[in-house]
């Protein structure tokens, strides 16, 4: 019986995996560098070289040189994994112990690591098996190896419309920025206006027509919907005023 996977080597997995998934237009056919890896996981090069080394070892990662690391797909399944695990604890700190989405990120790191299989199972049940997690991205199923993948709000068109992401690492500033505009996870939003030359993007949201910059709008991560579609799929309603079953615990903190 191998195993189990460090915390080290969990949270590379999930590393290399989103630098290796970008969305189409950014895509390249080379690997997560060992300088960027280090970089995303706040550790030194030799540190992550280590750590590959050891994925490499146990037939989860393939390290190529001169082209960095790719996940074999024994691999890329564990990485859905651990992304499911890390979504499926924030939705429990989020929905029953009340933290904002951004704390919940945080948070879900500290815990996951030594969650049992058996514990993760029951909590996504006692959860009702959400559909996303509390920054707007799909929880995957059980032994898949790819998250369908989420563009940024710039890549919409005038007549689009979308359910809004953030990821955990969205600066704080920006955060409260679009709090102001009714701008949170869960929320939809349909594209008004694209102006050209790397122009804004006015937005409808609850009502309101909304401005955002092409610099915010890629910090933004969506979810395309059918225009006609009364509301959000995930289960959550689209009234950015409350409507959503927990919005109260998203409230941003300071």
């Amino acid at each position: 019986m191998e195993p189990p996977l460090t915390k080290s080597e969990r949270e590379a997995l999930k590393a290399i995996y989103r630098l290796t998934n970008r969305v189409p237009d950014d895509a390249t056919d080379e690997g997560a560098h060992t300088g960027a890896l280090a970089e995303s996981l706040g550790l030194s090069p030799g540190t992550v070289t280590a750590t590959v080394k050891r994925l490499a070892d146990r037939g989860f990662a393939d390290h190529k040189p001169y082209r960095g690391v790719e996940l074999t797909p024994t691999g890329r399944r564990q990485a859905v994994a651990c992304i499911r695990r890390h979504r499926i604890v924030e939705r429990f700190l989020s929905d029953m112990l009340g933290y904002a989405w951004n704390e919940a990120d945080r948070l879900a790191g500290s815990i996951e690591h030594d969650l049992p299989q058996e514990v993760e199972d029951r909590l996504f049940v006692a959860l009702h098996r959400p559909a996303t997690c509390p920054h707007g991205f799909p929880i995957p199923a059980p032994e898949v190896t790819d998250i369908p993948e989420m563009p940024p709000l710039y890549s919409l068109e005038p007549g689009d419309v979308a359910v809004v992401a953030l990821p955990g690492s969205t600066e704080h500033d920006i955060v409260e920025f679009l709090d102001t505009l009714g701008l949170r996870p869960g929320v939809r939003v349909e594209v008004r206006e694209k102006h050209p030359f790397d122009g804004p993007l006015v937005l409808r949201v609850a009502d309101h027509d909304r401005t955002v910059s092409e610099r915010i709008a890629q910090a933004i991560f969506v979810r395309k919907l059918d225009p006609s579609s009364p509301t959000d799929d995930s289960g959550l309603t689209d009234d950015t005023t409350g409507g959503t079953r927990d919005d109260t615990r998203r409230e941003q903190s300071a």
